[in-house]
């Protein structure tokens, strides 16, 4: 294989696997919305701060765990807040520190739209494997998850 066509295969991989990251975003988002008036963001950010680690999650911190800018997280966070979602906590050690943590009610929120986005999730990757393009991507999820789909 030449420099080139190695090349040009790593960009086909690339755009495999955004298309199957596309697929399974849009079918969660549907459901979350549809079901619970969330969108994947918004789960995510719920299923982090919901999490053991939740109470103690700073806001730079969640922006990494969503894969989000500051700013997009900081909208994020005002929207989830607005609704109760979530709350901001000042550090009591740093008073510069801003906590977010979720709410009972957005624990509530997360536990009810969990089964969704987990059914969600197994209908795209099942949908996913009947493509022959998509078929190695599906089987290292499972190889990485240790799952069967």
């Amino acid at each position: 294989m030449s420099p080139s066509d190695a090349v040009e295969a790593r960009a086909q991989g690339w755009r495999t696997l955004a298309a199957l990251q596309h697929r399974i975003e849009t079918r969660i988002e549907k459901a979350l919305q549809a079901g619970h008036g969330l969108s994947v963001n918004e789960f995510c950010a719920l299923h982090h701060l919901s999490g053991p680690d939740g109470p103690s999650t700073r806001m730079q911190q969640l922006a990494d765990m969503l894969v989000l800018s500051q700013s997009a997280t900081t909208r994020l966070v005002t929207r989830l807040e607005e609704r109760g979602l979530i709350s901001r906590v000042l550090s009591a050690e740093d008073r510069r520190g801003i906590y977010a943590q979720a709410t009972e009610s957005g624990r509530k929120l997360h536990d009810e739209a969990a089964p969704t986005h987990n059914a969600a999730l197994d209908a795209a990757l099942a949908e996913a494997s009947g493509l022959p393009e998509l078929i190695p991507l599906v089987r290292a999820l499972e190889t990485l998850s240790g799952l069967k789909v």
